[in-house]
Order: C-alpha cells, then structure tokens, then sequence
C-alpha cells in the first residue's frame, strides 16, 4: 500500500487571547461562512467584525482559561489514532490541519508533500457534513490540488461525514448512559442535544445536508441509547441578522423550563472535542438560560475527546477507506457559483446594482457597517437606541 498518511481537519481556535482577533478574521473571512454578492468586501468586512468583536471573545476565552484547548485535544485524538491503526496492522502518519488558525491546512498540507505519502485519507473532525465546515477545508485542499502537480500525483480519499457510524453512535450513547446515572431519575432527565447552527439559506440554497445529518443523527444516537428519555433537538451559535436552523439553543431551553423539566442533560452532538462552544457557550451562557428557565439540574456529556469507542470508529473508518474505492473533491456537495446565501430583502438597501449606481461605494460601506453592528451589538446605533 506504501507510505500511508491521515490528515485531520478541524476548525482551530486561538490558543492566547492575543490570538483571538486574527483568528475571528480569519473565520469571517471565508465565504462559506459569511457569502457576499461581491468577493472584494470580504476581507474590509472580516477586519471589522474581528475587530468589533475581539474584546467580547476574549472575555469569553478568558472564562476558559484564557485560549481553546482544542489543538491540544485534537493532537490526543491524532496520537491515540496512530496508536489504534498500528495495532490492526496499519503504519500511518496522522496529520493535522485547522482551518482558521495554526496549524493551517495549508501547513499539514507542505508536511505530506514533504514525506512524499502515497495513500492519504482525508478525514474531518465534523461528524456532519456542511459546506461551512468539511466543505470548506475540502475547497481548500482542492484548490491546492488543482494548482500543484505533485499533490495529483497522490491518491487521495475523502470521508465526507461519518455521523451514521456504529462506534460513533455508540460511543455517544455511551456518553449519555454514563451522565445519565448522576439524576435521581434517570428515565425521567430530558435529553437536550445541542447541534452548532448554520443559516437556513444553506439548507435551502445550497442543498446543504447538514439539517438532515443532524436530525438522522439524533435518532440513529437516541435508538443505540434504547432508553425511555424524552429529547429535543436545537441549535446553538447563531451569528448576525439571517434566519439560522431552528429552534435556537436558548429558545428551546427556555420552552422546556416554562414546561416544569426540572433535569436536563445536554448533548453537544456537533463538536468531538471541548472548545469555546462546549466550555464556555453552553456551560456558562446557556446554564444561566437553563436555571433563569426553572431548570434547576443542568448537567452535559463530556465531548468525545479520546474516548476509546470513538478512536475506535475513526481507525475503522481511515481502514475502510483505504480498501474502499475513492471519494474525491468532485463527489462532495459544493456551493453554487454566485448563489445568494443572504435573504435577498435584506440586501436591496446599499448592495444592488442599482444602489451602487445612485449610492456608489459609500452606500456599501454604510452596509458593512450596519451589518457589523448587528452582528456585534454594540455602535453609534445602538448607542442611541435605534437598535
């Protein structure tokens, strides 16, 4: 099979506060997760949004411990990998690149090309596929294939999404019996999954599977648990004025306290490592919606971390796809050229083509400064108390 290489992708996160501005420009900066009808007001815009943004973030890393954990938990997963393949039989160099912040894709990326691999399995730390999270790094990678020569001539073979994998499932099950045992009745604790959003124009512009993974998911984890629990499905990390998936996180939190459920435990179904949105948003954010709701017991499944089951379900997947035919850049969903990720009501002020005839340049930047100050709260508008 010769020399044979796993790149893991993940998103990355500021590892001092003083990171946390280039990395939310970073973020922001890419179109998949912040589309705009004209590619030349994506930096300007991404350079304010970090910057208006900067000092919330890092209040809110600061109650973590002042950076994102997750690279060091990403190389324990990378690790404990290796480890796994080489006891079925499978010598492999296991790689990480980050979409946002060190060590980039493109890093990881220069490192296989220099241990010139011939096998390589791309395989996402997202258990659910979205064009804002796979799909991105995949864009990255498949422009880099596109334009260096070297990296065609190594096969290569994608793992899309892995959200129906037997040991992924059961090691979420696994999570949940566990917590499940610290309620004083556990067949009565209600099962709050918690799933990272993405705005509802990707579902319905886009064909995003994203909705759909998530929802098989829940159900496909809740059968593999086989117990009486009630469960509800939201979403959490919402960002701007569009429409996102719904329910909202801290809706549904608040429905459920106005219902009397007392004993909560929450699930973080999109993330398999802790970082910001597990650590921070639902442990401290959302606990406060929670116990302000009248539930009084919040309690939430550690994320999978190293778990064995889970290390297990990846080692099986990088395996299967050795053996298995390809799955290439081409075979993934992509966004469609030009397509309007925004409601279109929204944008007819400032961003059209007739406004950029009577309006010009000023009425855009006007824009982007609205659109920031809705984003981050805080402005000469809502200063005044316009918003």
């Amino acid at each position: 099979m010769g020399r044979v290489g796993v790149l893991l992708l993940n998103l990355g996160g500021p590892e001092k506060l003083e990171d946390v501005r280039p990395f939310l420009f970073n973020l922001f900066a890419d179109p998949e997760i912040i589309r705009l009808p004209f590619p030349w007001l994506q930096k300007p815009l991404a350079w304010l949004i970090s910057t208006l943004r900067a000092k919330k973030s890092q209040a809110n890393y600061a109650e973590i411990g002042g950076g994102s954990p997750l690279l060091q938990i990403t190389e324990a997963q990378a690790a404990a990998l290796t480890t796994r393949l080489g006891r079925l039989g499978q010598d492999a160099k296991v790689y990480i690149g980050m979409r946002y912040w060190h060590p980039f894709t493109e890093e990881a990326v220069e490192k296989i090309k220099g241990d010139r691999l011939q096998r390589l399995v791309i395989l996402p730390l997202y258990p659910h596929f979205s064009i804002s999270t796979s799909g991105s790094s995949f864009r990255v990678l498949e422009e880099m294939w596109r334009n260096d020569p070297s990296l065609r001539q190594l096969d290569y073979s994608l793992i899309p999404s892995w959200y129906d994998h037997p040991g992924y499932l059961q090691a979420m099950a696994d999570l949940i019996a566990e917590e499940l045992k610290k309620f004083p009745n556990p067949d009565q604790a209600h099962i709050f999954f918690s799933a990272h959003g993405v705005p509802q124009s990707y579902v319905d512009e886009a064909g995003d599977p994203y909705q759909a993974e998530i929802e098989a998911c829940t159900r496909l984890i809740m059968r593999t648990l086989d117990r009486p629990n009630q469960y509800t499905l939201a979403y959490q990390s919402r960002v701007g004025p569009v429409e996102w998936l719904k329910p909202y996180t801290e809706e549904a939190l608040q429905a459920l306290g106005a219902e009397g459920i007392d004993d909560l435990l929450v699930v973080p179904i999109s993330f398999v490592s802790e970082h910001i949105e597990t650590l921070q948003e639902i442990d401290i954010e959302y606990r406060e919606i929670a116990e302000e709701a009248g539930i009084d017991n919040f309690q939430r499944v550690p994320a999978l971390n190293t778990h064995p089951l889970f290390i297990d379900a990846l080692a099986e997947m990088v395996m299967d796809s050795l053996n298995d035919p390809p799955c290439t850049f081409e075979t993934v969903p992509h966004p469609k050229k030009n397509m309007k990720m925004y409601p279109q009501e929204r944008w007819e002020w400032g961003l059209t083509t007739a406004a950029e005839v009577w309006n010009g340049r000023l009425a855009m930047l006007g824009f982007i400064a609205l659109l920031a100050e809705l984003i981050s709260g805080q402005g000469p508008l809502h200063f005044v108390g316009l918003l």
